[in-house]
């Protein structure tokens, strides 16, 4: 099927997509969570102009000319959700994140820059969303079919391990566009040859992608299930640690002392354990059940230390995955947050991590209209993030469930 910019046409799992230019919007009858206050405002009023929240009132208020209605019916209404470690690289994909409700991914790396081009597609309008921080492609040890990504890659062909071959790599990533980089502390979980408490690179070889990255303005994430890789990356400057399975105590305090983000991507790991998914296998199914409770001991852990949690799936929004923001924020319930931390794991904190705070994961006056609703109140029951009625990302609504009943003839 061919795809249309100004307008898309996507039918998922019976549901009628659409999204173009936005409209100047009226959202009436809702119940609003704002994202900053731990309450809901009934019967809300939010009028969208220009892709961003204009203004915030009362259900009966006399509306202004030139902006569309839409009765939102009593439902509730949150920011957009974060996923801040994702592998998301197609058109299919980025449809299927909107559709579960997430309207800002930050990628884990990516095979040859696809990340940046929906990025642009993106801020150009000619997608609705969602809205992309790249990462362009990993930087690893050994970059397998990446290596075809850029010409200028063809010297790192017998690995990425010195200096030079870092800052190379780290540069020819911000130079395709890169706003973060992504680098390893510790091997892989999802491959059953590969143990993920093994230490990759060292503190030095960190330190020079994390320093590289900074003369140019880039944050550093550093995928580390294992403590000692995880350590590492801390002490050399990493932004966020991805996974951190492994954690010990004293690498935990160093985070929080350090102000460094914890982004667990638990549900993963539960998809280690079920068959299907991105992964399966019985390597991976063991593996799974013992990191499990592993990194559920290391969240709480994180939690009473006061370190800040950061939502991440870790896949790509596959036909496949089942992995989703909503469920990992019903880990996080179920492990210790009030629905409110949960949910601001999923909105404000993962915004600030991905230095956009200022522009989305709240629904106040002049923020991104990134919004998404839902048929019950997420702070009594976290549950109703996992059934979306309707999405707007930067203003244009692209998912709308409702209304369910039929017009009277």
């Amino acid at each position: 099927m061919p795809v249309r910019y100004s307008i898309w046409c996507l039918f998922l799992f019976g549901i009628s997509v659409v999204f173009g230019q936005p409209k100047n919007l009226a959202l009436t009858n809702v119940n609003l969570f704002n994202g900053t206050d731990n309450r809901i405002q009934p019967n809300s009023l939010i009028l969208i102009k220009n892709g961003k929240i204009e203004r915030i009132g009362k259900t009966g208020e006399s509306l202004p000319a030139g902006y569309e209605q839409v009765d939102c019916q009593g439902y509730y209404i949150l920011p957009g959700l974060i996923d801040a470690h994702s592998h998301l690289d197609n058109l299919e994909s980025a449809r299927r994140a909107l559709a579960t409700g997430v309207t800002t991914v930050r990628t884990a790396g990516v095979s040859a820059f696809q990340d940046v081009s929906l990025m642009e597609l993106s801020q150009q309008g000619k997608i609705a969303g969602p809205d992309i921080i790249p990462a362009g492609i990993y930087v690893t040890p050994n970059l397998e079919e990446t290596i075809l990504a850029d010409v200028r890659l063809a010297p790192l062909i017998n690995g990425v391990r010195s200096d030079d071959e870092l800052k190379l790599l780290v540069n020819v990533n911000i130079d395709r566009g890169a706003k973060v980089i992504k680098t390893r502390g510790t091997e892989r979980a999802g491959r059953p040859d590969t143990d993920p408490r093994e230490q990759v690179y060292t503190e030095h070889q960190l330190k020079v992608i994390v320093d590289e990255a900074a003369k140019r303005g880039v944050p550093v994430m550093v995928h580390a299930h294992g403590d000692e890789g995880a350590r590492a990356a801390v002490r050399a400057g990493a932004k966020s640690i991805e996974h951190g399975t492994f954690l010990s105590e004293e690498t935990l305090k160093l985070m929080k002392t350090k102000g460094t983000y914890l982004v667990p991507t638990f549900i993963t790991l539960e998809d280690l354990t079920q068959p299907g998914g991105d992964y399966f296998g019985p390597v991976l199914e063991l593996r799974g059940k013992f990191m499990m409770p592993q990194a559920e001991k290391v969240f709480r852990k994180a939690k009473e230390l006061g370190i800040k949690i950061v939502t991440g799936a870790d896949n790509g929004y596959t036909a496949a995955t089942t992995s989703r923001i909503a469920l990992e924020c019903q880990h996080y319930v179920r492990m210790g947050m009030t629905p409110f931390e949960a949910i601001q794991s999923a909105t404000v904190l993962a915004a600030e991590l991905l230095g956009i705070e200022k522009n989305t994961g709240r629904i106040l006056p002049g923020y991104e209209a990134d919004l998404i609703l839902i048929p019950g109140n997420p702070l009594e029951e976290i549950r109703y993030l996992q059934d979306v009625l309707m999405v707007l990302s930067n203003g244009t609504i692209a998912l709308k469930r409702i209304p369910f009943g039929l017009p009277e003839k």
